[in-house]
């Protein structure tokens, strides 16, 4: 097990999310970058959907109380165990008593820990994963706080020696299919949107990135809607005009125009944007969506392969 010494800005038990519950009210939730957890739980020899720490901004500590082996990824913080550093991408083992230290991050947001067997956290509708809106899951359904302990899992497969994977790269250019109402704005606005950059707002959260811009988005007759179904990716656009790019913890339902939705395959590059950052929409077709996630799939199955042979 793990007791938490400083818990950080915000850190939450999560896994891959809990699919299947939308009708229901209830979002997919899970890590905001997938990626980067299941490639912290592949080098532990965990299944990619174990749960695992999502730490933001650092500044987090913990002691381990059992052995186990443990990888950081995603954002490049600086790390130590009792005081040895640490790199991301690498699986390192831990003796009982020994202390993990992230301090700042150089680049990136958020960074995911994983240790042999997973944070065994009660499942709840098949999944460890805190929904910090909804308050249930992780354990006790909020962040972590110091003094927190977390049970681990039975470990899988051991990894028989420290090894490391090249991280995925994060990027600001992130590639979004026209949403459904896309040709209903001006053709100004169609034009600015995929034309200038945005700049993530101080006020985004797990639901969602609040975007800023130097013109807003405004339909050509602007009309009431109906409330739909809304997934992590569409784009939102308020009366405001300012866009809202929805994210793991996001409503299942709203009324918005939606004038994109950001691609599967690069969602989890938006879990490492800072607010201030800014981001880039680059248009795409189906057929390249499509692509970009056979890509993706095919690049864990090379890690999943490389692994097996060690």
């Amino acid at each position: 097990m793990l007791t938490v010494l400083r818990s950080g800005m915000q850190t939450s038990v999560q896994d891959l999310g809990r699919p299947g519950y939308r009708a229901l009210g209830i979002g997919l939730g899970g890590a905001l970058d997938r990626a980067a957890l299941r490639l912290a739980n592949l080098l532990v020899g965990n299944d990619p959907s174990a749960a695992g720490l999502e730490i933001v901004l650092g500044q987090f500590q913990a002691r381990f109380e059992a052995p186990c082996w443990l990888a950081l990824t995603g954002a490049d913080a600086t790390a130590t165990l009792d005081g040895q550093s640490l790199s991301v991408g690498w699986c390192y083992p831990v003796r009982a008593g020994q202390q993990l230290k992230l301090g700042s991050v150089a680049t990136g947001m958020r960074s995911y820990l994983a240790v042999s067997g997973g944070i065994a956290a009660a499942p709840i509708l098949g999944s460890r994963s805190t929904d910090l809106k909804a308050g249930f899951g992780g354990g006790a359904g909020r962040a972590l706080q110091s003094g927190d302990v977390l049970p681990f899992g039975e470990a899988g497969r051991l990894p028989r020696w420290i090894r490391g994977v090249r991280p995925l790269p994060f990027n600001h250019r992130v590639r979004a299919l026209p949403g459904p109402e896309f040709d209903e704005f001006d053709e100004h606005s169609r034009h600015h949107f995929w034309q200038h950059s945005w700049q993530v707002s101080p006020q985004s959260n797990r639901m969602g990135y609040r975007l800023q811009g130097s013109t807003p988005l405004a339909m050509s007759a602007p009309r009431e809607m109906l409330s739909h179904g809304l997934l992590p990716g569409v784009v939102q656009v308020p009366p405001a005009g300012q866009p809202i790019v929805l994210l793991a913890d996001a409503q299942t339902t709203g009324g918005y125009p939606r004038i994109a939705c950001v691609i599967d395959a690069d969602l989890d590059h938006l879990a490492q944007l800072r607010p201030g950052q800014t981001i880039h929409f680059i248009p795409c077709t189906q057929d390249e969506a499509l692509r970009a996630a056979a890509l993706q799939a095919r690049y864990f199955a090379r890690i999943t392969e490389r692994l097996d042979e060690d």
